[in-house]
């Protein structure tokens, strides 16, 4: 494998998971909320994506030859967890949404997906970012600084997939990413986690 598969090293995240949780892209119609510079894009168009919808609260950083795609809908300064859907139909959403908590993120995708029964969400869970939704968080309910534990992080990451499955909607899998979170002053970068979520009419269980 290249060293650089795909433009952004998210790419690598969501094609683990596509993978793991046997989600087949071909002819879907996709969103990517938080596409930043397109990793998560690119995976679904070499996946068979038709279409991707890539949203960003950002600008002018989605990838050139990804914003050239015919296939490509860049929806630029726009924030995922207020964005009206498109006119069509919307498969799978994939979310890579940063310091936005999935409690949050999770209804605005499950909108997108709005009819479609047999919809999925793809999201990037960082426990580090959910730290002040969990039983795990410091005093005040503030986020703790630096990287976590490996142990602490895991049930992080499964405390909010039981809540979501909960109050929301089912998460059909967790699993973690092949990849660390960024690393910061010479450490290594935080544990993530992939999780897999139907929609309310689906039903499911949460598998980890």
């Amino acid at each position: 494998m290249e060293d650089r598969p795909y433009v952004g090293r998210g790419g690598l995240k969501l094609e683990h998971a596509l993978r793991e949780f046997g989600v087949d892209c071909a002819g879907l119609v996709a969103a990517d909320f938080g596409c930043n510079i397109g990793g998560f894009t690119e995976c679904l168009l070499r996946r068979g994506a038709r279409r991707v919808y890539a949203v960003d609260t950002g600008y002018g950083m989605l990838d050139y030859n990804l914003r050239r795609d015919e296939r490509v809908v860049a929806m630029e300064r726009t924030n995922a967890l207020h964005a009206p859907r498109p006119d069509e139909p919307i498969d799978l959403v994939v979310i890579d949404a940063g310091w936005t908590p999935q409690r949050l993120i999770v209804p605005a995708a499950l909108r997108w997906l709005a009819g479609q029964e047999s919809g999925r969400i793809i999201t990037l869970v960082k426990p580090h970012y959910e730290q002040s939704n969990s039983s795990e968080q410091g005093r005040g309910g503030r986020l703790k600084r630096g990287v976590l534990d490996d142990v602490q992080a895991g049930r992080i990451a499964r405390e909010v997939a039981n809540e979501l499955s909960k109050s929301i909607a089912p998460v059909l899998g967790l699993i973690q990413s092949p990849i660390r979170g960024g690393a910061s002053k010479g450490r290594q970068g935080n544990i993530e986690f992939l999780a897999l979520i139907g929609t309310p009419a689906a039903g499911g269980h949460c598998s980890n």
